[in-house]
């Protein structure tokens, strides 16, 4: 028995044009999933309207945002949004994160059912703050608090950007494109200045952020609508002045001509697969991106190469056969 069906879906209930007092025919979509078919236009009310998606956070007043290949619609505050703010809370606290011991999912739900942490920044104030309240509490005592605060003392000390970048739970930064968004800009100051500069779509900045491989358009989005966002912008400052957070580190410099230089591939390979050819190249510690700019060193081309090798000519770049980059790659400079 089917007892309700959600509507979450901006263009179904466009397309149906389903309506707050509508009746509706449902159905059981597959084996269980409940579908709305239909609405029953006799029985709509006359006075009915139909159904706009608010644009501002009803909670903390933050812009609503909506991926292209997404249906859903999200608030933008993650940080400061109290309907996001426990999730973002043990995110945060995470050990693929900051990874403070001690803290853990249920201590942060207890902690902000309280009202004694509500943002990031809070948790490098609870000692001071409530130090002497948590050690009353049952089942803490001196050693259990004592325990915690070191292990909040430790990150405030220092954490890598990278880490860091992770743990504020921007949509689709994920590990992995944390660590090359790291490595590419070094600092955090860096990462915000360029993304200011990267709302101008056509900008160099924009082109540049597009370009890291891995960042298209979508993920650069997500990292705009956050760093666009004034409550956001404000408790990242903040925990920049309550952490230490380290600039990204890069390998030690190496004598292999690819070491430091930009290279990207397009077309057909003739004998490496596209993963192959960017293992050859990151192990010889260039970076890949994904898109040809100003900042690209090398364009190593394939088959069917397409506009990238167009661009390169253009920007005057150096361009390459597999073979010699092979070549490159095997080679030590002189």
């Amino acid at each position: 028995m089917v007892s309700h069906a959600t509507l979450h879906n901006e263009d179904e209930i466009r397309r149906k044009d389903i309506r707050v007092g509508d009746h509706v025919v449902i159905q059981r979509a597959g084996d269980v999933i409940p579908q709305v078919v239909r609405v029953i236009l006799e029985k709509r009310p006359a006075e009915s309207q139909p159904f706009v998606f608010p644009t501002l956070c009803p909670v903390c007043g933050s812009h609503v945002v909506r991926d292209e290949d997404e249906a859903a619609q999200r608030c933008s505050g993650g940080l400061v949004c109290p309907a996001q703010a426990v999730e973002q809370l043990k995110h945060f606290v995470s050990r693929d994160a900051l990874n403070i011991e001690g803290f853990g999912s249920k201590n942060t739900q207890f902690f902000f059912e309280r009202g004694w942490i509500k943002t990031p920044g809070d948790i490098f104030e609870l000692e001071t703050r409530y130090g002497a309240e948590i050690r009353k509490l049952e089942g803490w005592g001196d050693k259990s608090a004592d325990n915690l605060f070191a292990s909040i003392r430790k990150v405030r000390n220092g954490v890598g950007l990278d880490k860091f970048l992770f743990a504020l739970g921007i949509p689709q930064i994920g590990q992995a494109t944390a660590r090359l968004l790291a490595a590419h800009y070094l600092s955090m100051t860096e990462l915000m200045a360029q993304a200011d500069l990267a709302r101008d779509k056509e900008s160099e900045a924009y082109q540049e952020l597009t370009a890291i491989e891995s960042i298209g358009a979508v993920v650069a989005q997500e990292l705009l609508d956050f760093f666009a966002e004034e409550h956001n912008r404000s408790e990242v400052l903040r925990l920049l002045g309550l952490i230490a957070v380290h600039d990204f580190e890069p390998p030690a410099p190496s004598d292999h001509p690819l070491a430091g230089r930009t290279v990207v591939f397009t077309g057909t390979l003739p004998t490496l697969t596209r993963s192959e050819a960017k293992a050859k190249a990151l192990a010889a510690g260039a970076k890949v991106a994904g898109s040809v700019s100003k900042k690209t060193d090398f364009v190593v081309l394939g088959e069917d190469a397409g506009s990238k090798a167009k661009k390169a000519q253009e920007l005057g770049i150096s361009t390459l056969s597999e073979a010699a980059f092979i070549a490159l790659c095997n080679n030590q400079k002189q």
